[in-house]
């Protein structure tokens, strides 16, 4: 970024008002929203204009009214900070939890609780840098993903680099993306799923499809394939239509949360979540985005996201539990993930 851009949110975080920056993947263009005073807006029924961010559960979602826009082009050729050859130091007391929480949730699928469930864990570490040159790390090190800084004094400091679409909308057409199964990037993008990932994959796809049949109309689904998202791959489906009413309220409703960060059956996957994790995800695998600029949507998952705490960042990170799953290799895959912005830091 422009060391003006960055003075420009250096002194917005100091005067500690509302804030986001951020880059669509595969753009090189970065854009700054600034809202003059520290009110916290919230959306009703999304005909409202702003950017938005949303909680993984249904709270009010977040609404950033910008006073001011500044867009800047990034130089990816002067990356800060960018540790990627660190090693991610384990804590074997929070792996054993870990894998207590991934045997209980086998458990419950297999006395038909539900089908899948999404269980993820949090890791704190030190943080004595600049949010700005992390950010600016996130840019360099992840072109195809969202990167973005949200700022606002009721909600704290939060970053991410996500590699998934919630919903893009222009006009009433509309895109989609189903995202599940998740292995490690060896540097070979033939890669050989196995059926826990492909039966993971089949159950976002099927839940987004059907949330979808009776409002929208000429709906396609694309091929699966494989996708990389930094070090990592993920089994991918495209879909979109037309939506059979404008609007896009109802549909973000029964679409959030996904069967990909939450589970299926969606609410009893959410009552073992909560009688369980023992934490509050708070904007963790929410969504945020662009709502209604120049009659278009664009929204994402919040992945691969942290929230800074003065001298500490929170990393959070977890992964979908099925009858298949191999605690072993789910712990690993949170690890996995984990590593986008460990990696960084």
């Amino acid at each position: 970024m422009s060391l003006e851009l960055m003075d420009k949110v250096s002194a917005q975080f100091r005067d500690r008002l509302p804030f986001v920056v951020y880059r669509k993947p595969n753009h090189t263009r970065v854009t700054a929203l600034f809202q003059k005073d520290n009110t916290l807006h919230s959306v009703s029924d999304f005909t409202e204009t702003g950017f938005v961010m949303a909680a993984f559960e249904w709270k009010p979602t977040i609404l950033l009214r910008p006073n001011q826009k500044h867009e800047v082009d990034f130089d990816f050729g002067t990356p800060p900070n960018c540790k990627s050859g660190a090693e991610i130091q384990i804590d074997l007391e929070q792996k054993k939890v870990h894998l207590d929480l991934i045997q209980k949730g086998i458990a419950a699928i297999q006395q038909g609780d539900f089908k899948k469930v999404v269980l993820s864990r949090k890791i704190e570490v030190d943080f004595n840098e600049s949010p700005l040159e992390l950010f600016q790390s996130l840019l360099s090190k992840y072109p195809n993903a969202f990167c973005y800084l949200w700022f606002h004094p009721n909600t704290g400091l939060w970053l991410g680099a996500t590699p998934e679409i919630l919903l893009q909308v222009r006009n009433r057409n509309f895109n989609t993306i189903s995202l599940a199964g998740t292995l490690p990037y060896s540097g070979d993008d033939q890669v050989v799923w196995g059926r826990k990932e492909l039966k993971e994959q089949d159950l976002v796809t099927d839940y987004i499809l059907d949330v979808l049949r009776d409002k929208a109309s000429d709906i396609k689904k694309g091929e699966l394939e494989s996708v990389k998202a930094g070090n990592l791959l993920h089994l991918r489906t495209k879909i979109s239509g037309v939506f059979l009413k404008d609007g896009i309220g109802p549909v973000i409703r029964f679409l959030h949360p996904t069967p990909a960060i939450c589970g299926f059956p969606k609410q009893p996957a959410l009552d073992f979540i909560h009688d369980n994790e023992n934490y509050d995800r708070e904007f963790y695998t929410g969504f945020l985005g662009e709502l209604n600029f120049d009659a278009k949507t664009e929204l994402y998952v919040n992945l691969r996201c942290a929230q800074i705490k003065e001298n500490k960042v929170v990393v959070y990170t977890g992964g979908g539990i099925t009858q298949d799953s191999d605690p072993e290799k789910e712990w690993e895959e949170t690890v996995a993930k984990s590593k986008t912005l460990l990696q960084l830091i």
